[in-house]
């Protein structure tokens, strides 16, 4: 995924026109596709543009038709959601995720690897820890979920540098090209890599079975665009570390790049739509897979123009003898510092959202749907992009603290269950989306799908608001073509109503395991056959009526309460209701039909017992696994209240209910087990942070005159291979030169004054939210407190007397924000340098005093020492250079000070305490949240570490983020956990110093069947011999 903001334009005048030259690009693509979309709407047949590829698949197990996937010869939709293990630092909690993807219906996982994590060093390749893959292939197998491998070598994905290592700024060819250092130095990754994926490949037994080279290769800038030479030698890579899947692709704009048929470079699926709304958001309305953007800030506003009716028209075009697939549709947003927050976010792109856009995708055909995010996780440990903070939330069904409060997914649960038992969709061909043509309402426009009539397969029509952003409820009625002829729905009351922002999908001569539908305007949920019934789960939004009619053979008894209108003929049982939250059970013999609200319907579950047998579970929070052994059912499931559990099609061989490893208790009522589960809400324990015994050390001791930088890196570059920023000064200040890529970056200036200077004029480059402060000697002249949009910074500082002839040194702190994305090729936005870019020490009107830097960043820069957090995770600070966030830090040489009444002075400081926890995570999966409140009086900017690994970023003054979840497995539950304080106070006040709010605080506890959690490798301090 990629979030595209207006370019920096670089110093440089080789690219000065850079953006002049994109936007002209734009502007052109724009009207194409625009004219391609309002031709869309109004035509049923599309001309088809024939690419074929005719190359032999080179193994069977997954194999492609133009509708759908095939796994092992079995055609499958594939219901995917996004999501990433290392921004879950925690192996032992991936299987929670993949649990609770898979229970929603939900059958394949998408997911990115991020290369800057495994290749810190050139050549240094090291997947260890929580950064191996292989238990991640493990936890996936486990809960019976396929794999989507995206290893880029770019990603973008709102991480720094797009997943690249910084490294990479120093190489002077142009990125993602053809350029011979740039592919050389993606070789080691690749080969490595691709060789852990192509162990757990479908055809090795794993579950991987698909393979994306390269991302979002869509638009280039300055150079040879598409080159099939680049994107054939990112497939080469992949083919020669043992990949046989299938390659698929994806395009940000569906303009055929790299398409079957197109020659060097194709891939073997293509997909098309998965990006934004253009390089400048405000310019792009149109037609891709982010189709209402990322304005969090106005969550019930949708965009006009957002909803395409063009997917499959160009799909047709393009691709027609692959699948529709869309491998990122928005799942939810991203957010950046001083944005609205991801509730907002999860607002804006809420369950009204996947109702109207993911049933228009269904509509268009899409058999490979995979939406991003499905959980997003945490940017710890500076692996982020500077647009955004730590938390990637990301608005997404799973919050970040993995909890499914959100509405969002269940509705995901009622889409996926559908089309689990629909297989009639995968053949389906979809129309044109109409209005007059099937609802007598100009506001109603209906797709058709279209079954084979002459398999007796059935059909669906996929029902919206024609201005799809209306929040109004409208009402009409159907003529529809099914097997019995042309006929007009309803039949038994007046008229259907659709509620403003919804979507409904309408089944005719639909299979109901031997069951014929002839039409149900009431939406599916699932059927199962069970040993003596057949049960059909149906659900409908509130304050309408909906009608079914089955077809029966004779004159079949049918038993519903009064509240349903039945009328029945010889072979035809036609059922109308208003919607009610109270649940109507119709038997016709041994079917039966479960009428439901879609609240109710939330509640519901459809457990696999084995890949041709499923249960229905109704209220749990959550359903993992079922199973039978021995005449006994066993679920794992959580609860977050007392809950009546309710098993429908249990056989009627099982005596026993086991949930979560203790036997219930169960009656049975009407064919159903039925058991009483109590919660009780355990007490917790949860420590006062003010209460703990705090340690202090000062973590800026460069400031002071007599200290030593003998040790640091001396900035003596006189050259660049950086070909994004020339040099504007003697020698390089880009720390990405010297090999400090992550986390606050220190220089120190070196001068002899001639007494006559009184400023120091200095531009930073930290990237969005940054900021900067400088000291002269041990004088604090001045700070960049940063904002919200500023990436670099022009400042001029005054300077107070200087004596001739005395030596003086700045020292120069930079937050280091992360690298830009690199997303069109061409630029090279990601060197865009962190560091010192100008400065000046003025003497006279012309003359400037010399300086010599040195700089530092991370201890070791890309001979990173801690390898079990990782490359990114520290950054320049005394403290951190030391080890002292880690556990057990060297306390003899910190004195008592708390981080709650911080100094008045600036600088910065590093606070250090035991946090113990007992808490009963055994049964309880309680979320836990490190909380600041503003800091009163001061700006300043804090790291948070919890037992060493960096959990969070404060900036009160430009938000928005100020609660940082932190994973069971990160914290120790059930011991003594260090957390750590690197507070930066960015200016200096008289009286008193300043407050901190800083709270831990739990979320609900939830009464859980996953497996335990278990402790990462966090190690503790050691002498660091090298440290400085």
């Amino acid at each position: 995924m990629g979030v595209i903001r207006p370019f920096q334009t670089p110093t440089s005048s080789s690219r000065a026109n850079v953006t002049v030259d994109v936007m002209q690009f734009l502007i052109v693509l724009v009207i194409l596709f625009c004219a391609v979309r309002y031709n869309a709407w109004s035509i049923e047949e599309t001309p088809r543009m024939i690419v074929k590829n005719d190359k032999p698949p080179i193994q069977d197990i997954v194999t492609w038709d133009d509708h759908s996937l095939y796994v092992r010869g079995e055609r499958v939709m594939i219901m995917s959601g996004e999501f990433h293990p290392w921004r879950l630092p925690v192996p032992s909690l991936w299987l929670d995720i993949f649990q609770k993807i898979k229970a929603i219906g939900f059958n394949c996982v998408s997911f990115y690897s991020n290369w800057a994590l495994l290749e810190g060093k050139p050549g240094n390749f090291t997947t260890d820890g929580v950064f191996a893959y292989e238990p991640f292939f493990e936890a996936a197998s486990q809960a019976g979920i396929y794999l989507i491998a995206r290893p880029g070598p770019y990603i973008n994905a709102e991480v720094s540098f797009g997943g690249y290592p910084g490294w990479l700024q120093r190489i002077g060819g142009t990125l993602r090209t053809s350029d011979e250092d740039y592919l050389k130095a993606t070789d080691n990754y690749i080969a490595n890599i691709g060789v852990i994926i192509a162990k757990a490949q479908i055809t090795n037994g794993g579950p991987v079975i698909l393979y994306q080279p390269e991302n979002e290769y869509t638009v280039g800038v300055s150079i040879p665009f598409p080159s099939g030479k680049y994107m054939q030698y990112v497939e080469d890579q992949a083919r020669n570390a043992g990949i046989v899947i299938p390659l698929i692709s994806n395009d940000a704009v569906a303009l055929g790049h790299n398409a079957p048929g197109t020659g060097l470079g194709e891939v073997d699926i293509y997909v098309s739509c998965t990006n934004q709304h253009g390089l400048y958001s405000d310019v792009w309305q149109g037609h891709d897979a982010y189709p209402v953007q990322f304005d969090c800030g106005n969550p019930s506003t949708w965009p006009p123009l957002a909803l395409s009716g063009t997917y499959h028209t160009t799909h047709e075009l393009q691709s027609p003898s692959t699948p529709f697939a869309l491998i990122e549709f928005q799942g939810g947003a991203y957010d950046p510092w001083g944005g609205p927050g991801f509730e907002n976010c999860a607002a804006f792109i809420n369950h009204e959202f996947e109702r109207v856009f993911f049933k228009n995708n269904f509509a268009a055909g899409a058999t490979i749907h995979n939406i991003y995010m499905i959980y997003g996780g945490t940017n710890w440990g500076n692996i982020g992009h500077p647009a955004g903070y730590i938390s990637y939330d990301y608005g997404a069904a799973i919050s970040e603290d993995r909890s499914l409060t959100r509405e969002k997914y269940s509705e995901l649960k009622l889409q996926a269950e559908w089309l689990k038992v629909s297989p009639d969709y995968l053949v389906a061909e979809p129309g044109a989306a109409l209005v007059w043509k099937y609802a007598n309402n100009a506001l109603i426009t209906v797709t058709r799908l279209a079954g084979n009539t002459s398999t007796g397969a059935g059909s669906f029509f996929v029902i919206r608001h024609s201005d799809y952003t209306s929040t109004a409820s409208d009402n009409y009625t159907m003529t529809i073509p099914t097997s019995e002829g042309i006929l007009s729905i309803p039949s038994l009351f007046d008229v259907l109503t659709l509620n403003g922002r919804d979507s409904k999908i309408m089944a005719t001569d639909y299979d109901v395991r031997g069951i014929k539908l002839l039409y149900s305007t009431a939406e599916i949920f699932t059927h199962q056959k069970f040993e003596n019934t057949t049960v059909l789960i149906v659900y409908s939004g509130p304050d309408e009526m909906n009608e079914i009619a089955i077809k029966v053979e004779g004159a079949s008894p049918v038993i519903a309460n009064e509240s349903i209108t039945v009328n029945q003929t010889d072979n035809l049982v036609t059922l109308s209701w208003a919607t009610s939250p109270a649940r109507r059970i119709v038997r016709i013999e041994d079917f039966q039909i479960y009428i439901l609200d879609r609240n109710s319907a939330y509640n519901y579950w459809v457990p696999e017992l084995s890949k041709s047998s499923s249960i229905i579970v109704n209220g749990p929070y959550l359903v993992r696994s079922a199973s039978i052994n021995n005449n006994m059912l066993s679920l794992f499931a959580d609860f977050n209240k007392s809950t009546t559990l309710e098993i429908i099609g249990a056989p009627r061989s099982v005596t026993t209910l086991d949930v979560n490893g203790e036997k219930i208790d169960v009656t049975i009522e009407d064919g159903r087990m039925v058991a009483e589960i109590p919660y009780l809400s355990p007490v917790l324990n949860i420590p006062s942070m003010s209460n703990l015994s705090w340690l202090y050390i000062d973590s800026l001791p460069e400031i002071e005159a007599e200290y030593d930088d003998s040790k640091w890196a001396m900035a003596d570059h006189a050259s660049t291979n950086n070909s994004y920023q020339w040099l504007q000064t003697p020698t390089s200040l880009f720390a990405g030169d010297y090999g400090f890529n992550a986390g606050v970056l220190v220089f120190r200036g070196h001068f002899t004054a001639q007494g006559s200077e009184k400023t120091l004029a200095i531009k930073t480059q930290g990237g969005t939210a940054y900021g900067h402060s400088i000291w002269l000697n041990g004088t604090f002249i001045g700070s960049w407190a940063g904002d919200s949009s500023t990436a670099s910074r022009d400042a001029t500082y005054p300077l107070p007397p200087l004596t001739e002839g005395a030596a003086y040194v700045f020292t120069v702190i930079i937050d280091h924000m992360g690298l830009d994305g690199n997303y069109v090729p061409g630029i090279d936005t990601g060197k865009a340098p962190r560091g010192i870019l100008t400065y000046r020490l003025a003497s006279s009107l012309i003359a400037s005093t010399p300086i010599t830097w040195k700089l530092t960043g991370n201890l070791g820069g890309e001979d990173y020492v801690d390898r079990a957090r990782g490359p990114l995770n520290e950054g320049g600070l005394y403290a951190e250079r030391q080890g002292c966030h880690l556990p057990r830090p060297p306390i003899a040489e910190f004195v008592p000070g708390s981080p709650f009444s911080l100094p008045a002075e600036s600088g910065v400081s590093f606070y250090t305490a035991p946090l113990s926890l007992d808490l009963p995570s055994d049964k309880y999966d309680i979320p836990l949240y490190f909380v600041f409140g503003n800091v009163t009086g001061s700006v300043t900017r804090i790291q948070l570490y919890v037992n060493g690994w960096q959990f969070g970023k404060f900036i009160g003054h430009i938000g928005p983020q100020t609660r940082f979840p932190v994973p069971e497995g990160i914290l120790d539950y059930n011991g003594e956990n260090r957390v750590g304080l690197m507070v930066w106070r960015m200016e200096e006040r008289d009286g008193d110093g300043a407050g901190l709010d800083f709270r831990l605080e739990a979320g609900v506890p939830v009464l859980t069947g996953r497996s335990p959690v278990v402790l990462v490798d966090s190690p503790a301090w050691l002498l660091r011999e090298s440290a400085y």
